[in-house]
């Protein structure tokens, strides 16, 4: 098997052009670059534009960067590259672009360059080795458990928040010790079998996808998950040597780890004769659907990957694709307001919007809502919250404002980072507002059982 190592990195290619500032390993296209028309119909739907208010910072103002040092007109600089390090990867503007520009391929084209031809400070050099030496690694996550539940036993977040003293030293290690979920005796250990059998006559055989820090700090949602598959007719497979999407690291450039991780899954569930490969986590979903490009370079797994991604279907797709045949019950005795929160992951990255509003509303007694503003990021972007956290605190507090103002009594997120960022933003603000996953509230709903509402 394939094991990834976060120290790995591409070797530099030759230079594409004589003053191009991009190496010659896939830079971005220049039919791609040309594509853009200039409208700016991008820029309000940007949310760094939004924040920060430069047009350097959206998606216009990098495309003109990119085209620019593509000619060999500007180099890959510092400044160069802090405007490319303020996208969050979020994929609005490819939602808002009446030309269709791809600009999701464009910047997945420039974060690799970064990393092969940027030399970055030691700090932002340590802070990131720090993160994809631990995230995507859930056994490494799990040795730093029972410290962190006394950490959080002995009551220092709440110290730390009063005083700002970790923020002052470091506004990212800040930012990071903010958005720590609780430590639970759950996080501790898998607690799914490698089978699930479905109930009643199989309909299908779906191999899950348990993630990173969905498998640590949101093991009820994977367990909910597959209680929902097994009720609506679903053999569920979950391979234990499955690691990393690779979400992480291929958003951030880092291409050799990405490529390891994500030769990693494949392989988990190459002898499994699934009909699927589901996941509940919107980035992870996003980043299994473009194994094709992570591994267009690998001859031994390119085609491989590509059949892959074609199996996989985030659960809510899978279920409105389907159809539920599980009876659903009321979660309240009376009528329950829920406002359904888009990650930008599925709604720009993968199109889906419409399935999780369906999924819910099937549920009796429940009425969805929407925010204004409902597309634009809530900062979180997988650790972007975390590298580029101002921006990221005035996105957060943007949506949870948003979110609070629909009336709604709980909100539904389908992504465990998205669920982080508004749950820290909604405690800083004062608001008890509780926040389940959609298939959560499937699972209680097929399991007859009620929620406490306040």
């Amino acid at each position: 098997m394939q094991t990834a190592n976060p120290s790995d990195s591409s070797p530099a290619a030759p230079q594409c052009a004589e003053f191009s500032g991009f190496d010659g390993q896939h830079p971005p296209q220049q039919s791609l670059i040309d594509a853009c028309v200039h409208c700016g119909f991008c820029l309000t739907t940007c949310p760094s534009y939004r924040v920060i208010g430069k047009e350097t910072d959206s998606p216009r103002g990098r495309i003109y960067l990119m085209d620019a040092i593509n000619k060999g007109d500007v180099p890959l600089s510092p400044t160069a590259v802090q405007h490319f390090d303020s996208c969050l990867g979020c994929l609005a503007c490819t939602t808002a672009c009446p030309s269709g520009v791809q600009y999701d391929q464009l910047i997945a084209a420039v974060r690799p360059q970064i990393a092969r031809n940027h030399a970055r400070s030691l700090p932002e050099n340590l802070l990131r080795r720090l993160i994809f030496s631990l995230f995507p690694y859930p056994d490494r996550l799990r040795l730093l458990l029972a410290p962190l539940a006394l950490y959080q036993g002995l009551r220092l977040p709440q110290l730390m928040a009063r005083t700002g003293l970790l923020k002052r030293l470091s506004p990212n290690l800040g930012a990071m010790e903010s958005l720590l979920p609780p430590v639970t005796p759950q996080c501790f250990q898998d607690n799914l079998p490698e089978v699930v059998p479905a109930q009643g006559e199989r309909r299908y055989r779906v191999g899950m996808v348990l993630g990173c820090v969905q498998r640590v700090f949101f093991s009820g949602v994977n367990e909910a998950t597959a209680r929902v598959l097994s009720a609506n007719g679903c053999e569920v497979v979950i391979p234990r040597s499955q690691g990393c999407c690779a979400a992480l690291p291929a958003h951030q450039g880092e291409s050799a780890q990405a490529a390891a991780l994500a030769r990693q899954m494949i392989d988990a569930f190459a002898d499994t004769g699934v009909d699927y490969v589901i996941i509940n986590a919107a980035g992870c979903g996003h980043t299994l659907k473009e194994y094709g490009h992570i591994l267009q370079d690998d001859p031994d797994y390119r085609d491989r990957a590509i059949a892959f991604s074609a199996q996989v279907r985030d659960v809510q797709e899978f279920l409105a694709q389907v159809g539920l045949t599980a009876p659903l019950h009321p979660l309240s005795d009376r009528p329950l307001t829920v406002v359904y929160q888009d990650a930008c992951h599925l709604i720009h990255g993968q199109k889906i919007s419409l399935q999780p509003r369906q999924l819910l509303r099937q549920i009796p007694k429940v009425q969805v809502r929407d925010p204004i503003d409902a597309a634009l990021c809530c900062g979180s972007a997988g650790v972007y919250n975390m590298l580029q956290p101002e921006v990221a605190e005035e996105l957060g507090q943007m949506k949870v404002k948003n979110l609070v103002n629909t009336g709604a009594e709980l909100i539904a997120s389908s992504n465990p980072g998205c669920s982080l960022q508004i749950q820290r933003h909604l405690q800083q603000q004062g608001r008890a507002l509780p926040l389940l996953h959609p298939i959560t509230l499937l699972d209680k709903s097929i399991r007859a059982e009620k929620l406490t509402i306040s």
